[in-house]
């Protein structure tokens, strides 16, 4: 019995540690860009409710047999696409910008909800990253008993708060919190740009023409909407 328990709970970390790598990456940027907008119970919530997600489309008993395809939880990743491609092509606009009144007031209102709109942002990029990882849950969670599937899901929550606990420690070091404070907004959108192509491509959701094609027409599209913003 004790063999058992154990050989779980090594599975259900490894299993972990070798799907969320990645993660940690994306965790430290986030930790990194906090402020009175974007707070840590935010990045924190979006991790749980995106990867509460994960877990849903991963149990097959759920849905009755009915598998979510994997190609279509790969579009996800056209999200950080977008998110990376709107903070290139906005990024001088970004960083010129003054914070309003308008701002101070949202930080004050919205900011103190833990669901809002930066903890669903959180949370997409949170299953667009791991939209990858079900195709190894749902063999994982087939193999495994009904107790044994309980036990990984509580390895894998509780492995989420070590996770964030980590990425927010490493940012609170002076040297790598300035870098990233300096390099972080360079850095991010070619993260999901790349994260996002990776995602795609891996999930066999759409072909390289298909997805270039996809890429020319939302840089169009964000072109034209900064110009249209910029003329009002």
């Amino acid at each position: 019995m004790m063999n058992e328990l154990i050989t779980t709970l090594l599975v259900g970390i490894s299993a972990f540690i070798a799907t969320n790598i990645d993660d940690i990456v994306i965790l430290l940027l986030l930790f990194s860009q906090i402020n009175s907008i974007f707070r840590r119970r935010h990045i924190i919530a979006g991790q749980y409710l995106g990867f509460t997600i994960l877990l849903i489309a991963s149990l097959p008993g759920l849905f009755g047999g009915l598998i979510i395809p994997l190609n279509w939880i790969g579009l996800l990743g056209l999200v950080p696409i977008a998110m990376g491609i709107n903070s290139l092509i906005n990024q001088a606009d970004d960083e010129n910008t003054d914070v309003t009144v308008d701002s101070a007031e949202y930080s004050e209102i919205d900011a103190t909800n833990i669901f809002n709109l930066q903890t669903y942002s959180v949370a997409v990029i949170t299953v667009a990253n791991g939209s990858d990882n079900i195709s190894v849950y749902i063999p994982l969670f087939a193999s495994s008993s009904f107790t044994d599937c309980l036990i990984i899901i509580i390895i894998f929550l509780i492995l989420i708060a070590v996770w964030c606990y980590l990425a927010d420690k490493f940012t609170h070091q002076t040297k790598f919190i300035n870098f990233l404070n300096q390099k972080a907004n360079y850095i991010l959108p070619y993260v999901l740009i790349i994260l996002g192509i990776i995602i795609v491509i891996k999930t066999q959701a759409l072909s390289w023409l298909k997805l270039a094609a996809i890429c020319i027409c939302l840089i169009i599209l964000v072109k034209e909407d900064k110009q249209i913003n910029s003329e009002q």
